[in-house]
């Protein structure tokens, strides 16, 4: 409606349309210190600003108080659409209530933003992430002492990973196959948090472990730390996501089994239209219905891959998701 009423403005005042037509999006992120974000930010603008779109973009640090900060300051600024990475998709539905008010439509990039009244829901299937992860470990390692290390707790994501690996793993659990020594979640996703983890769960089982079911590349490398450190590093089979250059390191080296590649550029690429189409008032195509609590949320899920070092070159690498110069030190 807002838009409606400025572009009449303009037209009695005698101003083209066009110059109050620009779709302004305002990008609030939950953690810019983790390289897949920086990634997931600059391709995001750069489309966005392809279709004319300005973007306004901020990071929360892992800190739930300063994204609700954040997401008033852009309601402030008055943006057409609100784009959402959440810290904690549980807290955000007061101030969501209060961005709708004024008539902006929420994307919730990612990670689904529970009990609140969003509009579109992006990211790819989840649960399949755990359920690729999970088989990848049991193809290196179908029986044995396994460790789960969860994401963060406040991340509706973390816990669709985690179902999708026990939907592969509990049937192994059940038969005796597979024992769980160690079940912990990692604040904000965190390496140096995965580090800690990972030591003291070594120490619990004087360092009889198999395998470490990690759910993203920086959780893995902390983890990767502690097993270094114990001389086990390469002996024990550990999973991943996000095909981080440093993981993609690991997997060539040996010390990290496995990765999940989501094709970043598709994920920020669509976003960036999406969000325009929001912003404009249109409703977005989807290929998918989520129910966060409140509402079924229209969606769009993008597809996971499976990566090792044996399909690297024909995936992260032809991708030109990186170089393979880089991949391999050349």
């Amino acid at each position: 409606m807002k838009k409606v009423i400025v572009m009449l403005c303009a037209l009695v005042i005698g101003l083209s349309a066009p110059a109050f037509a620009q779709v302004k999006i305002g990008m609030v992120i939950d953690d810019l210190r983790l390289e897949r974000w920086q990634r997931d930010r600059d391709l995001f603008v750069n489309r966005a600003e392809e279709l004319g779109a300005k973007v306004y973009v901020q990071s929360a640090n892992g800190n739930e108080q300063t994204q609700i900060a954040q997401i008033e300051n852009m309601i402030s600024r008055g943006v057409d659409v609100l784009v959402i990475i959440p810290t904690n998709g549980q807290v955000l539905s007061n101030v969501i209530k209060e961005a709708k008010i004024d008539g902006i439509n929420i994307l919730a990039y990612d990670r689904l933003i529970n009990n609140a009244d969003i509009d579109f829901y992006l990211s790819f299937d989840n649960e399949k992430v755990g359920e690729l992860q999970a088989t990848a470990l049991l193809a290196t390692q179908p029986s044995g002492k396994y460790f789960l290390m969860g994401g963060a707790p406040t991340d509706n994501n973390a816990k669709l990973f985690r179902q999708g690996q026990m939907n592969v793993l509990q049937p192994k659990i059940d038969a005796g196959d597979i024992q769980v020594v160690g079940d912990q979640w990692v604040d904000s996703w965190l390496a140096e948090n995965a580090l800690k983890i990972m030591e003291n769960a070594l120490t619990a089982n004087n360092n009889d472990i198999d395998v470490v079911v990690a759910s993203n590349d920086s959780t893995a490398g902390g983890a990767i730390q502690a097993l270094e450190a114990q001389g086990l590093a390469g002996k024990v089979a550990i999973s991943g996501q996000d095909a981080d250059l440093a993981a993609v390191r690991r997997i060539v080296e040996g010390t990290q089994t496995m990765t999940i590649y989501k094709p970043i550029a598709a994920l920020a690429t669509k976003a960036a239209e999406l969000a325009v189409d929001l912003g404009n008032d249109k409703a977005p195509d989807q290929n998918a219905v989520l129910n966060n609590g409140m509402k079924d949320v229209p969606s769009w899920l993008l597809e996971p891959v499976a990566v090792n070092k044996a399909n690297l070159k024909t995936t992260v690498i032809a991708d030109n998701f990186h170089a393979e110069k880089d991949v391999y030190h050349q």
